[in-house]
């Protein structure tokens, strides 16, 4: 039997684009379609000495809305200047015109020093919220030296939903006023089935100086 030999210039090793189920309302049936995962960036802003920094949908080429079922925001070296301030943000369903939604939440950190001291893990109450509408923090206690920053990402999924609460995920990193690397993490809702279709940056008192991306996932 003659064996044929392959010709390795025509073969195609080009993946074939993954697919999934999905469901389509209007066709009362389930259909296939690529994998998301896609991060599109949506807009940059830049704090220099701002009061704040906030990004509302159908404002300066801003979209929040249903285009995407999961938005990132990511800061980028973003820093206080004081330590008595805290970052933190806080969401509108009237396009930027009111920002107090309630929200729950539960936060825990880990730090550790740069002496090597101290170093711990723990719940912490001051940075959670229940169906509290002031700013959910961002940032465990401020630090004004020149070199301290935060940076980190909040995730915030289907926000323009009018069926369910607004759940977001964060992690974010820190120096803090005691010189030590602290890493906060902090989930909950926005307890509104109201569209979300605005989010707010600022800090509890003063000023913040950085850099907040905006990203839709695909």
């Amino acid at each position: 039997m003659a064996l044929s030999k392959a010709d390795f210039n025509n073969i195609n090793v080009t993946p074939a684009a993954s697919k999934k189920l999905k469901w389509n309302a209007s066709a009362n049936g389930f259909e296939t379609g690529d994998v998301g995962g896609n991060m599109v960036l949506i807009k940059t802003l830049t704090a220099d000495n701002s009061a704040n920094l906030s990004f509302v949908n159908g404002t300066s080429d801003v979209v929040f809305d249903s285009t995407y079922e999961k938005y990132v925001f990511k800061f980028i070296d973003t820093s206080i200047r004081s330590n008595t301030e805290k970052l933190g943000f806080n969401v509108s369903i009237d396009t930027g015109s009111n920002y107090n939604v309630a929200k729950t939440s539960s936060a825990f950190r880990a730090h550790h020093g740069e002496d090597d001291s101290p170093a711990a893990l723990v719940y912490y109450g001051d940075d959670d919220l229940a169906q509290g509408t002031g700013l959910q923090p961002i940032q465990n206690g401020g630090n004004s030296d020149a070199d301290s920053c935060i940076s980190g990402e909040l995730t915030i999924f289907n926000p323009s939903s009018t069926t369910f609460v607004k759940h977001f995920i964060m992690t974010t990193n820190q120096n803090n006023s005691s010189g030590n690397s602290q890493v906060l993490h902090i989930a909950g809702y926005a307890n509104t089935t109201s569209a979300v279709d605005a989010i707010i940056f600022q800090s509890n008192t003063g000023n913040i100086d950085g850099t907040i991306k905006m990203y839709g996932i695909t």
